[in-house]
């Protein structure tokens, strides 16, 4: 290439697994890439429960992407919220604390990922966060062990019924982040904190774990979901099937049975697991060149992960529509690859030609300590072989010989002894952000605190 030419430009929106994969795979490629990302971090979301159940600290699953990426010259990582994609003028508008910028690029990869769906009913999440963040995490960490202090306090006041509704806790959604949050809330109950208050038996506390479907890993093979009913029950886990959630409030949730009869559960912490919604960025793409969003919100793409008549712009992961594959981690890393690997072609005049095929590399859900089942192809693993797996996979898929490492530790303690590293909780965990959701004009405020101005960058 021409030392003096400009290299073609990549942008490339969100830093979670698409995202960041795909930049890795350009590294070696003779382009310039812009990393946009609304958070600061990769976010490893498969363990966000384990940051809400006390195991890890949220730095272990959520590095700093300006670290991972540091020694990889060719991409600068910038923190901002995509507000508007042009693929005619081939532009992308960020912004940051309300100051808009403007990019133009040659080719885009975009990656923005999910978010939590209350199916409509967007103020359930007052009282039932989701479990797509670090701030839901943290927040639900504080919610999870402050019912257990709260429940102490009512119980050493003789108000019973009160303690019981703060030691109920009932987990929406019997997907594998259902079923994952609920084993762990049984293990915090009935082993991590059974010797560690005076009036209240934490062992006695009730969970529930929820779902409008009529099976429990609904994506796994039947015989694996009778398998995890059964060892959830043996939890002690009350699982309702067939069960859809109408009303959530602070202090209970209503949900309306197979028959059709409405019930409440008396229970001041939710835990929102069903659901996801695609970037809204997906449907702005899909007006702009004709395509239907599906009921995910998520863009149809074409079998090379491109727009129609716009080969440079690629929709990988939770935002893509193809083939009915999962949102999962592997699908995001494996057309992110893909993606960077027609970058590349196309950089050499050597197109790739050939579309793009998913890998499957099976399904997996821990159910407790030791406990967990795995389906790979047709081979079906349950009990700790499939435990010992699921560990393996994740501390592979961890960013960092040093998370590894410190993740590595944090399960020792936590699954051959009975603490968790990570009990501190602050009031601010649980209200903080609910409190900044109300500021609606925070953005404009702080960007005049601090001075910044408009700017615009081709």
């Amino acid at each position: 290439m021409n030392p003096t030419a400009q290299r073609p430009k990549v942008i490339i929106i969100g830093s979670g697994f698409g995202g960041l994969f795909a930049a890795r795979a350009l590294a070696k490629a003779e382009v310039d890439i812009r990393l946009i990302g609304r958070t600061t971090h990769h976010l490893f979301q498969p363990l966000l429960y384990q940051v809400a159940t006390g195991i890890l600290s949220p730095g272990e699953i959520a590095p700093a992407t300006r670290e991972v990426l540091a020694r990889q010259e060719n991409v600068q990582v910038e923190l901002g919220e995509v507000t508007a994609i042009d693929v005619e003028a081939k532009t992308v508008t960020a912004s940051t604390l309300g100051v808009p910028r403007t990019y133009s690029y040659d080719h885009l990869i975009v990656a923005a990922g999910a978010a939590q769906s209350w199916f409509g009913n967007d103020q359930f999440a007052d009282f039932a966060p989701g479990m797509k963040s670090i701030d839901d995490a943290l927040e639900l960490r504080g919610r999870i062990f402050g019912a257990f202090e709260l429940a102490e306090l009512a119980a050493a006041q003789g108000r019973h019924a009160e303690a019981r509704a703060h030691t109920t806790f009932v987990v929406v959604g019997a997907g594998p982040t259902g079923v994952e949050m609920a084993g762990q809330l049984a293990e915090l109950s009935r082993r991590t904190l059974k010797h560690d208050f005076r009036h209240i038996d934490p062992r006695n506390a009730t969970i529930y774990l929820m779902d409008a479907a009529g099976a429990v890993l609904g994506t796994f093979d039947e015989s694996l979901q009778t398998r995890t009913r059964r060892a959830m029950e043996r939890l002690g886990v009350k699982v309702l099937l067939g069960a859809k959630v109408v009303d959530v409030d602070a202090r209970g949730i209503e949900y309306l049975d197979q028959a059709g009869e409405q019930h409440r559960i008396e229970a001041l912490t939710k835990v929102w697991a069903a659901g996801v919604a695609a970037s809204p960025l997906a449907r702005q793409l899909a007006d702009q060149v004709g395509l239907q969003v599906d009921r995910a919100g998520r863009i149809p793409v074409q079998p090379d992960l491109t727009l129609p008549g716009h080969p440079d712009v690629y929709v990988v992961g939770d935002m893509a529509a193809l083939d009915n594959l999962p949102g999962v981690a592997q699908v995001a890393i494996q057309q992110s690859r893909y993606a960077a690997r027609k970058i590349r072609a196309s950089l050499g005049g050597r197109p790739v030609t050939e579309p793009f095929s998913y890998f499957d590399k099976g399904n997996m859900a821990t159910i407790s300590r030791f406990r967990a089942i795995a389906e790979i192809g047709k081979v079906k693993v349950t009990g700790f072989p499939a435990w010992a797996l699921w560990l393996g996979v994740h501390l592979v898929y961890i960013i960092g010989f040093k998370s590894r490492i410190t993740t590595l530790l944090h399960w020792v303690v936590s699954f051959l002894g009975r603490g968790r590293s990570e009990r501190n909780i602050t009031e601010q965990q649980i209200f903080g952000r609910l409190a900044m959701d109300r500021i609606n004009d925070l953005p404009q405020r702080a960007a005049r605190n601090v001075g910044w101005t408009s700017s615009d960058e081709a």
